[in-house]
């Protein structure tokens, strides 16, 4: 059976995948000041970080539209499959939810499933892997569903931001809390409930200890790790995903380790500097 995989464009892709008409990326809008930025392959990250950094305003999203997943769903493919951000979140989830009500109305033999990813950046990535594994392995449609859908409950992200400013600017984060936060060179280690709420897990002085709390944490969770693939993404920040890759390797035995930069949507959430893990 041939199968194509949707992913907002929160969720980072592959190199391989970017060349193959199977995977597709939906993008968001991104928007600064009233400048509305796309999404897609023409997104320069530097010249974003940039723009929020200098922007008194917090940086806001916009969904895709259900018009817009319907043109996705629109291919030869025999199983469809879309992964968005937490709807949590994001209006995401629900926008291709929809498109996939409408598109059935005059195509309803079409198989075509929408995972919550629960998650977010990284988080997606791993999903659409798990599907393509699946769907390689010959898994009948409803049992690759199944399979995933029980992925996605045993995932856990975890998150370290260099700076707080967006997490302030969109009422995340107190103005007094973001300012003692930098005073002290506080960072918060953050992840995600099981319904895709952000939340803190705990904090550290200094980036390089929080880092190291979040590898804790990363290794009392991970169940089974040795068959497990897991999967970092960091904004701008290459070495620093390095040597975070280099701990969890000293501590924990992995399937396999995936490190990319973050698109867009996960850019804008870590702000410069911080690294997303997702296990």
């Amino acid at each position: 059976m041939s199968f194509k995989i949707i992913i907002d464009s929160c969720g980072e892709l592959l190199e391989e995948w970017k060349k193959d008409s199977r995977y597709e990326s939906v993008p968001l809008v991104l928007s600064v000041d009233g400048e509305d930025i796309i999404d897609d392959e023409t997104f320069n990250q530097k010249e974003f970080l940039e723009k929020v950094a200098n922007s008194p305003n917090c940086p806001k999203s916009s969904c895709p539209s259900p018009e817009r997943y319907m043109q996705a769903y629109d291919c030869d493919a025999d199983h469809v499959y879309a992964v968005t951000l937490s709807a949590e979140l994001s209006g995401s989830y629900n926008s291709a939810v929809l498109g996939r009500s409408l598109y059935q109305e005059e195509h309803p033999d079409k198989k075509i499933y929408v995972f919550n990813s629960r998650s977010a950046s990284i988080g997606e990535t791993l999903i659409a892997m798990k599907i393509a594994e699946c769907e390689e392995a010959g898994m009948e449609f409803d049992a690759i569903v199944t399979t995933v859908e029980d992925y996605i409950e045993s995932q856990n992200t975890f998150f370290v931001l260099e700076n707080l400013e967006t997490l302030r600017k969109n009422g995340r984060l107190s103005r007094v809390k973001a300012f003692v936060a930098s005073a002290l060179k506080i960072k918060p280690v953050m992840g995600s409930t099981k319904e895709g709420a952000i939340c803190q897990l705990d904090q550290a002085r200094g980036i390089n200890k929080a880092l190291i709390k979040m590898v804790d944490y990363i290794v009392k969770s991970a169940e089974d790790s040795e068959n497990r693939v897991l999967a970092i993404s960091h904004c701008n920040c290459p070495g620093r995903a390095k040597i975070l890759k280099e701990a969890i390797e000293e501590r924990m035995k992995t399937k396999k380790i995936v490190v990319l930069d973050t698109a867009g949507v996960s850019s804008m959430y870590a702000n410069d500097g911080g690294i997303i893990v997702v296990v």
